[in-house]
């Protein structure tokens, strides 16, 4: 599915970035990975890098190679991080470095960012939204002050996800003359390190979530669907967020909309 094609994978050290990872490699990619933490697993380069860190992104945008076929934007922090840091890591860094990285693209490459079904109220935000649009490390701290952004209730981690599937679909079409598409893929609860994270911020509303769902999702849950965007196969998939979320999204919408049964 990927033989031969060259994909840059961020927070490929653990969980949904590890698996993603792992699938590539088995489906003959070549990764270029991207993590904090050192790791030798299902990847053939490593790069170590902060992204809260604006040097390191700079300095990321200069060493990876040209010739790169698929970008996926895994990394990210949970709500229990500092505010200003949630925003900087899930949105502001993410930005960065895909800006910095298309031109490094090859024709027909695609960038899949794992935004989140905590940004499924992103139409609730629109005008913070296009307020955050060209937020830069320097102002997130002043952001975070003047917006529903910061820790209480787990904000931080919403907007960031709610602006980042925003931004997805504001450039469906930004790179099309070189045939560069991105898209997103929102999951709902998933099993892994920063799961207990949620659960601490989110409360009882978290723990409605599960009664009401058969299960939390797991990165096997998640990657396959990553994994499709970065194909050829999803060449016609533009500024697109896809939910995987056991049918979260879809109880929610009947919900609000008066479809529940």
């Amino acid at each position: 599915m990927l033989n031969g094609k060259t994909i840059v994978v961020t927070g490929c050290a653990s969980g949904i970035g590890k698996e993603v990872s792992r699938l590539i490699k088995q489906n003959g990619g070549r990764v270029l990975g991207v993590d904090v933490n050192v790791t030798h697993d299902h990847v053939d380069e490593l790069y170590r890098a902060d992204l809260s860190d604006p040097h390191a992104i700079r300095e990321l945008t200069q060493v990876l190679p040209n010739g790169i076929h698929g970008l996926a934007n895994v990394a990210g922090l949970p709500p229990t991080q500092p505010a200003a840091k949630v925003l900087c890591v899930n949105l502001v860094a993410l930005k960065a470095l895909t800006l910095g990285l298309i031109p490094k693209m090859a024709d027909g490459a695609s960038i899949v960012n794992l935004a989140s079904l905590a940004g499924m109220g992103w139409p609730n935000v629109v005008s913070s939204i296009l307020e955050s649009e060209h937020l830069n490390f320097d102002g997130v701290e002043d952001f975070v002050k003047t917006h529903d952004a910061g820790d209480a209730g787990g904000r931080s981690y919403f907007f960031s996800k709610e602006a980042l599937i925003a931004w997805t679909m504001k450039n469906r079409w930004t790179w099309r003359d070189r045939g560069i598409r991105m898209n997103c893929v929102s999951p709902g609860p998933v099993d892994t390190p920063i799961l207990k994270d949620f659960l601490e911020t989110l409360g009882e509303r978290a723990a409605q979530d599960a009664h009401i769902m058969d299960r939390p999702g797991n990165p096997a849950d998640i990657a396959p669907v990553v994994l499709f965007l970065l194909s050829d196969g999803s060449g016609w998939i533009r500024g697109t967020n896809i939910p995987v979320d056991g049918g979260m999204a879809s109880h929610l919408a009947c919900e609000s909309s008066g479809l529940s049964v």
